[in-house]
C-alpha cells in the first residue's frame, strides 16, 4: 500500500458516483445498469460494463474500493495507466462472461428438465416470470433446480468484485512474498498463498452452494475475474511484456 494512483482514483470516484446515483434513482438504476441474464427483458448490452460500477450496499462498495486502492495502485505503477485499465476492464468483462455462462447452464438445464416433465414453453416462462410452479412437477424436478433457474434468470449481478479478483491475482503474481492479514486470521500470510486460498473458497462456494461469507455473492464471477487475470498476467510475464508499459 502507498499513494493512490491516478487511474485507481478515477475508478473509485466513478464507483462512488454510481453508488450515490443508485441511492437517488433506486430500483430504476439497478434495472438499467446491473447485469441481467441475457434472455431477461431487462438485459442491455452496456450492462457488461456498467455492472462493474454498481454495488449492493455500503459495505459492498467499501470493501471493493479498499481492495482497489490497496492492490490496484501498485499494479498500475508496475503496468502503467493504459495497460492497467485494459487489464481491469478485461477481468471485469471476463467475470461477467463466466457468471453468465454458469447462469445459462443453470437455466437451460432446468428448462430441459421441465420440458421432460411435461411443461410447455409458456408454462416454463410463467415460472421464470413469477417463481410460481405447480407442486406436481416436484415429482420429476427438484425444488432446488427450479429455484436456481428462477434466481439465475431474475437476479442481476452488481459490483467490481470480478475485476478486483483479477487485480488480486496480478498482485499475487507480481508481489508474491508481500505479507497480508486476514481479518479472521491474526497472522501474516504471503500473497502467493493468501490469494489462491481466497479463490479456492469462492470456487468451493460456487460449486457446492455453501457460502462461507453469506448469500447473494456471485462466486463464479469472482473465479472468472481471477481466471482472466491469471491468463493475462501469465502471458505478459512469460513474454516479458510486463516490462513494456503502454504509457
Amino acid at each position: 500500500m502507498g499513494r493512490i494512483t491516478d487511474t485507481v482514483k478515477a475508478l473509485i470516484i466513478a464507483n462512488v458516483l454510481f453508488f450515490v446515483g443508485t441511492m437517488i434513482l433506486g430500483d430504476y438504476a439497478y434495472q438499467l445498469f446491473s447485469l441481467w441474464f441475457f434472455k431477461n427483458e431487462n438485459f442491455q448490452i452496456w450492462q457488461i460494463l456498467t455492472h462493474m460500477f454498481m454495488h449492493g450496499g455500503f459495505m459492498h462498495i467499501l470493501f471493493n474500493m479498499y481492495a482497489l486502492w490497496a492492490f490496484g495502485s501498485p499494479i498500475e505503477q508496475r503496468l502503467g495507466q493504459k495497460k492497467f485499465l485494459f487489464f481491469y476492464f478485461s477481468c471485469g468483462i471476463g467475470a461477467a462472461l463466466i457468471h453468465s455462462l454458469v447462469n445459462y447452464y443453470q437455466v437451460e438445464s432446468a428448462y430441459t428438465a421441465l420440458v421432460n416433465a411435461g411443461l410447455n414453453s409458456i408454462e416454463i416462462q410463467n415460472i421464470l416470470d413469477t417463481g410460481q410452479f405447480p407442486n406436481a412437477i416436484l415429482n420429476s424436478v427438484s425444488r432446488d433446480t427450479v429455484e436456481s433457474m428462477y434466481t439465475a434468470y431474475n437476479t442481476p449481478a452488481v459490483g467490481a468484485s470480478g475485476a478486483i479478483y483479477g487485480v488480486l491475482v496480478a498482485f499475487g503474481m507480481l508481489f508474491p512474498n508481500v505479507e497480508l492479514f486476514l481479518i479472521f486470521v491474526p497472522v501474516p500470510i504471503k500473497a502467493k498463498y493468501f490469494i489462491p486460498v481466497l479463490i479456492a473458497i469462492d470456487l468451493f462456494s460456487g460449486v457446492t452452494g455453501y457460502s462461507l461469507f453469506g448469500g447473494g455473492i456471485a462466486h463464479f464471477a469472482h473465479v472468472g475475474g481471477a481466471l482472466f487475470g491469471f491468463i493475462m498476467m501469465y502471458y505478459w510475464k512469460k513474454n516479458q511484456f510486463n516490462q513494456n508499459r503502454w504509457d
